[in-house]
C-alpha cells in the first residue's frame, strides 16, 4: 500500500476543496486548434470567434436559433425497431438505446413549426449527434410527417440535413426511404409551397443523393462537406488527387451546386427574405435599408434612363407638330 498516494494525496485535495473539471468545459477549434470556452461558443451559435469554423449543432440548438420564440415540436411516428435483427459487434437495438440515452431523441430528425422573422415554416433537422444523422425507417417517417405538415398548414418547409447516409443497419427498408421523401417533395410542390435546403456539416451519402439536393433554394453554411462518397474513396478510385477544398460549400458555391453560401448569424433573415420573395409579400423596411448602395445608385439610374426613353418620345413628337404647322 502506498501511504502517500492513496491517504496524503486524497487529503490534501478534500482539504482544498478541489472540484472535477468538466470534459466540454474547452472546445478545441478543429481548423486552428485555437481552445474555446464552451460557454463563449454557445452564445456565439457554435460558431468559432476567431476563425469562423462553424461547429454542429444539436436539432434542438439548431430550432432554438432559427425561430422567433416559442415553437411546436412535432412528435416522431412510431416504426418497427430493428427490423432485420441486425447485429455486428453489438445488436443494434442496444445501440438504439445508447443513442437515446445519450442524445435523449427518439431518432435523428426533429421538426418544428414555428415563425422566423414573422414567415411561419416547418423547420426538419438532422440531428448528427444520433447515429451520424443516418436516415433509417423512424428518420424517414419523421421527415415525410413534416412534409405533410407543411401541406396542411400551407407553408414552406426548411430542411437542415446533416447525414452520413442511409443506416446500413436497416438494409434496403433504409434505402426505399429515399423514394418516399422524394414522393413528399413532389408533394409539396404540387401545392404550390417553396421547399429550401440549408446545407451543413457533413451531408453525404443517399441524403444528398435524394431529397437534400432537391430544393428550390440551396444554402449551405460555410465550410460544410458535402458530396456523395468521401474524398478519400474518390481519390482512392480515380487514383487522382482532387482539388483543394473539393466537396466544401464554396467549391460548390464556385461550380454552381449551390445556390448562395451564407453565415450562421445571417440564415434567420436570409431565410424570411428568400420566402418573402416566393410570396410576393412586400420586404421589410430594415430589409431595403440594409441592400448594398451599389444597388440603391443602379436602381436610381435606371430610373434615369427610364425617364429620359419616356422624355424622348414626346421630344420627337412636338417636333414632328412643328414642322407640319411650318409646312
Amino acid at each position: 500500500m502506498n501511504w502517500i498516494t492513496n491517504y496524503v494525496r486524497p487529503k490534501i485535495s478534500s482539504m482544498l476543496g478541489r472540484r472535477d473539471v468538466p470534459d466540454n468545459l474547452w472546445i478545441k477549434c478543429p481548423e486552428t486548434g485555437e481552445m474555446v470556452f464552451h460557454k463563449d461558443l454557445e452564445e456565439n451559435h457554435f460558431v468559432v470567434p476567431s476563425s469562423e469554423y462553424h461547429m454542429k449543432m444539436t436539432a434542438s440548438q439548431r430550432l432554438t436559433h432559427l425561430f422567433d420564440g416559442d415553437f411546436e415540436i412535432l412528435e416522431n411516428v412510431d416504426v418497427t425497431q430493428d427490423p432485420l435483427k441486425f447485429k455486428d459487434i453489438k445488436r443494434y437495438s442496444d445501440k438504439l438505446k445508447d443513442y437515446r440515452a445519450k442524445t435523449g431523441l427518439e431518432d435523428t430528425i426533429v421538426s418544428g413549426v414555428g415563425h422566423v422573422d414573422d414567415v411561419k415554416l416547418v423547420a426538419c433537422v438532422h440531428d448528427f449527434s444520433f447515429a451520424g444523422g443516418s436516415l433509417g425507417m423512424a428518420a424517414g417517417e419523421a421527415i415525410i410527417k413534416a412534409f405533410e405538415r407543411a401541406i396542411e398548414e400551407k407553408c414552406p418547409l426548411v430542411l437542415f440535413p446533416a447525414s452520413g447516409g442511409a443506416r446500413m443497419q436497416e438494409g434496403i427498408l433504409s434505402l426505399m426511404q429515399l423514394p418516399r421523401t422524394t414522393v413528399a417533395v413532389e408533394m409539396l410542390k404540387e401545392a404550390g409551397l417553396p421547399y429550401i435546403v440549408v446545407l451543413t456539416n457533413p451531408t453525404t451519402g443517399g441524403v444528398s443523393a435524394s431529397y437534400a439536393m432537391l430544393g428550390d433554394i440551396h444554402i449551405a453554411e460555410p465550410g460544410a462537406e458535402i458530396g456523395f462518397a468521401g474524398k478519400r474513396v474518390i481519390e482512392q478510385t480515380i487514383r487522382e488527387k482532387l482539388p483543394e477544398g473539393f466537396q466544401t460549400s464554396e467549391y460548390l458555391l464556385e461550380h454552381g451546386m449551390v445556390d448562395m453560401v451564407v453565415h450562421r448569424h445571417e440564415l434567420p433573415k436570409m431565410l424570411a427574405r428568400i420566402l418573402r420573395l416566393f410570396a410576393n409579400t412586400p420586404a421589410k423596411l430594415e430589409e431595403v435599408l440594409a441592400l448594398p448602395a451599389e444597388t440603391t445608385h443602379d436602381n436610381e439610374a435606371a430610373e434615369t434612363e427610364v425617364s429620359s426613353d419616356e422624355k424622348a418620345p414626346a421630344q420627337d413628337t412636338q417636333a414632328a407638330e412643328t414642322d407640319e404647322a411650318k409646312s
